[in-house]
């Protein structure tokens, strides 16, 4: 059961598809990005604030599964959840749907370090 979730649209871009006008696989992982992006961003707090902080969340894990293709200025919605959290860790699942068909879905990990790379705990601003 998720612990919280957040949609967020996104138009296909032109320079996202490959040969076939077909988004790029490796672009579902940016768009995961974005969905984590914009949930924080929903929540009040965004990734400039881990910044400035001295406090970076980097990808420890990463996956998708391709259901069908997306293609130029197909309109996506990403749903984003938060599966789990842990003391310097969140997971991550997403869904990427067209239409109310989901064509994607994914998972991530990720982990929250220092500027020196050294795990540190998520800020108590973040687990409110």
């Amino acid at each position: 059961m998720a612990l919280a979730s957040h949609d967020t649209e996104i138009r296909v871009r032109y320079q996202e598809t490959d040969g076939q006008q077909r988004v790029h696989h490796a672009n579902f992982l940016t768009y995961f990005e974005i969905g984590r992006t914009e949930m924080l961003r929903g929540r009040g707090a965004t990734y400039r604030q881990f910044e400035e902080a001295g406090l970076f969340l980097v990808v420890s894990e990463a996956s998708c599964s391709y259901r069908a293709a997306a293609e130029y200025d197909d309109l996506l919605v990403v749903r984003t959840y938060v599966e789990k959290v842990g003391g310097a860790s969140i997971e991550h699942a997403y869904e990427v749907i067209r239409d109310k068909t989901i064509i994607a879905s994914g998972r991530t990990v990720v982990v929250c370090v220092d500027r020196e790379g050294r795990v540190r705990r998520l800020p108590d601003w973040l687990l409110e």
